[in-house]
């Protein structure tokens, strides 16, 4: 391998990146508005839950039940109706999540120490969000009736009574519960798998389109140094992109950085190689521009956003899928930007990524120059 070749590679596809203005402020631009789009519009934070209270007892002892919901962050109580129908127009237009009903005999039961029911009426067109709701309301109605067993225990006998189990809870890596500290730093990595292999997936089919392969083709220059070359010159675009995505994350979003900048820096580098390789080789596979971005869309967006584990839990998916999510790439820098951003674990918690990474990025970049010294041949 030729440095001087390498270099004259390297220079050459760099012009041609930094002389399309607009397709460099396009790249460099997307990751700051795809991570502003998502990072703002995409929440998982299940609060303020649009809510209607049907009262039915219409006593002191229903509404203090009311004042529960009413002081959780929660739940947004919009009103008060008189009947079912209007909680069920309420939820078919989508007005409300979920309906609060207490019964007549509600502050009787309570009275008489008996079981009081209450009734939740949930719209469960989102399992997801209706689940969490509920979650939130039993608890608000355990943590009353715990409160009214209490009051009733030292009316009676005059003593405290104490809860059966003191359940202290503590959060690790995010105690604020914050969905944009979980989205975010694996939005990174999937805004780097698309922009990386979509950039490079159209240099070498450009190539044979414009008649510009057959001069490449005239020169001593070798498959692996073409792909070297062509992949560092995008490669300053992706580590710049890099760069950017994380100062926003940090700066914008608030993510907290509790790891090793040099780590990140390396599996940032690593990751970059393995996309950028890949690109080369659906480019090299094909001979056109369109049929090249198409595969870079279906190889690269749709396997990083839904198998890479940044919003879906891989393990609530079914076994078959979680196999296949082993051979996705950004899986694995999405593990290593949450242990850097979240717990600030090192490189002795995250080599079996890191490793994984290092060896796509080796098998790629062969694949790569094996297809185009075929298609040179």
């Amino acid at each position: 391998m030729s440095y001087r070749r390498l270099r004259a590679m390297f220079v050459k596809e760099l012009h041609h990146v930094t002389r399309d203005a607009r397709s460099l402020a396009l790249a460099l631009l997307t990751p700051v508005m795809m991570l502003l789009l998502f990072g703002f519009a995409l929440s998982l934070d299940v609060d303020r839950i649009p809510t209607l209270v049907y009262d039915q007892d219409q006593t002191e002892a229903s509404r203090d039940l009311i004042r529960q919901f009413q002081g959780s962050r929660f739940f947004d109580i919009r009103g008060f109706v008189g009947n079912y129908a209007a909680v069920q127009g309420a939820i078919d237009r989508s007005r409300i999540l979920m309906a609060v009903v207490i019964p007549r005999d509600y502050s009787q039961n309570v009275g008489a120490s008996r079981e009081a029911p209450v009734q939740i009426l949930l719209d469960g067109s989102d399992s997801n969000t209706a689940s969490i709701a509920l979650g939130y309301a039993e608890t608000v109605v355990q943590n009353y009736s715990l409160e009214l067993r209490t009051d009733m225990m030292n009316l009676r006998g005059g003593e405290h009574g104490a809860p059966p189990v003191d359940a202290r809870l503590r959060v690790w890596y995010n105690s604020s519960l914050e969905s944009k500290n979980y989205v975010v730093p694996g939005l990174i990595a999937v805004i780097l798998m698309i922009i990386a292999s979509l950039l490079t997936s159209l240099t070498i089919a450009r190539e044979w389109e414009m008649g510009t392969m057959e001069q490449l083709l005239s020169t001593p220059l070798r498959p692996a140094e073409m792909v070297l070359g062509k992949m560092l010159a995008y490669f300053v675009v992706g580590l710049t992109d890099s760069t950017i995505a994380v100062l926003v994350g940090v700066y914008v979003f608030r993510v907290p950085f509790r790891g090793s900048v040099p780590l990140l820096v390396v599996s940032t580098c690593v990751f970059l190689f393995g996309a950028l390789f890949w690109g080369i080789f659906i480019s090299a596979a094909t001979r056109t521009q369109q049929k090249a971005y198409q595969i870079s869309l279906l190889t690269s967006f749709l396997p990083a956003q839904l198998l890479s584990g940044f919003v879906w839990s891989i393990e609530s998916m079914p076994k078959a899928i979680q196999v296949i999510t082993r051979a996705v790439p950004a899986r694995y820098f999405v593990t290593i930007l949450k242990g850097v951003f979240l717990k600030g674990v090192g490189l002795s918690v995250l080599w079996g990524e890191l490793g994984f990474l290092a060896l796509y990025a080796a098998i790629v970049f062969l694949l790569a120059t094996r297809k185009l010294r075929q298609k040179l041949a």
